[in-house]
């Protein structure tokens, strides 16, 4: 049940990127969910409308993508993606020792608003 704490933090966020930049209304907001973060899209999209209830996202569509894990391997520097099929060992040198640099968090990636005042123009911020 930690999603509902994920999402809110990311419905918070959302608002106060729409109200610094004027947004007429929230159109969407995009949530990057690493692969290894624990947190399921299902659980975040169930909370979701909940969460957002008498907001300015109340109307918004939320759209989660996952992202794969990366790694930066220790012993030649190569950024790789960790799998079975290299047996998660650098493709590069084939090390085993590596830090994740991607992959694990929950993200707000973008939100995209609308500005009512300046005739519907959507605006993407990233």
């Amino acid at each position: 049940m930690h999603e509902l704490s994920y999402i809110s933090k990311m419905v918070s966020l959302a608002i106060e990127v729409a109200n610094e930049n004027n947004a007429g209304r929230v159109v969407s907001i995009e949530v990057e969910i690493g692969k290894t973060s624990g947190v399921l899209p299902y659980y975040m999209y169930k909370y979701y409308p909940e969460v957002v209830k008498g907001t300015i996202l109340e109307n918004a569509t939320l759209v989660c993508s996952e992202a794969d894990v990366r790694a930066l391997c220790d012993e030649c520097g190569s950024e790789y993606y960790p799998n079975r099929e290299n047996d998660y060992l650098c493709p590069a040198c084939g090390g085993r020792k590596a830090h994740i640099t991607g992959g694990r968090g929950v993200v707000l990636k973008n939100v995209v608003i609308e500005d009512l005042e300046r005739n519907s123009n959507e605006n993407t911020i990233s």
